[in-house]
């Protein structure tokens, strides 16, 4: 099972969206446990990208009917690692409509291998500014490589600010934050972590409202 937040980075949807299936019923039951936090059967990730991804060309109807039909299937092959799932026929067929859900299967399997990745590229250690989830054998918070590539930032720029990381390991940082938010408000960052190196220090001045 899937914390909420990873499964939207698995479905390639956002939290909102995870979070409406469960409250909508859109996923069944069966995929769904509220036990500890929200969590979503893996395989069933598939699923939601096909809910959402499908919805300029099919009905609501016709993609609930289909998840449904798929329902019975999935929840036989549970138990299945995922090169077994990828060897079933995941062909549906309602009426006048034949869906193949292969592809939605193939992209969730592609994107939870990237998400194991990104788990192993992260550790955390008490020991390590005070169990910050930072890149493995180096001391770069996680969240602060996200955070550089989200505000627009290079990867050339990243690279020379952290000289310890890589391209792939960039990558990894970024799915591992989506997947894991920080909670409550932003840390105020104080000393650089190891190994950073300042590129610029322009400040810009707070703009104040006219008199």
């Amino acid at each position: 099972m899937l914390k909420a937040s990873e499964a939207a980075v698995v479905s390639r949807v956002s939290l909102r969206d995870v979070n409406r299936v469960i409250d909508e019923h859109i996923l069944p039951e069966a995929f769904i446990s509220l036990d500890n936090g929200r969590h979503v059967l893996a395989g069933a990730c598939s699923l939601i990208t096909f809910y959402f991804e499908s919805a300029r060309r099919l009905t609501s109807e016709e993609r609930l009917s289909t998840i449904r039909t798929a329902e019975a299937r999935l929840a036989r092959a549970r138990t299945l690692p995922w090169s077994a799932l990828l060897l079933e026929d995941w062909t549906v067929h309602h009426e006048f409509l034949t869906i193949d859900l292969m592809p939605f299967m193939r992209g969730a399997s592609e994107r939870l291998d990237d998400l194991a990745a990104a788990r192993e590229v992260v550790t955390s250690s008490a020991d390590i500014l005070g169990g910050t989830p930072v890149i493995r054998g180096t001391r770069v918070p996680v969240h602060d490589v996200a955070a550089s590539v989200s505000a627009g930032n290079s990867t050339e720029r990243i690279l020379e600010t952290w000289p310890g990381l890589d391209r792939e390991k960039i990558r990894l940082a970024t799915i591992y934050a989506e997947a894991n938010p920080l909670r409550g408000r932003p840390r105020v960052l104080g000393e650089l972590p190891e190994g950073s190196v300042i590129l610029t220090d322009r400040r810009v001045p707070r703009r104040t409202k006219a008199g």
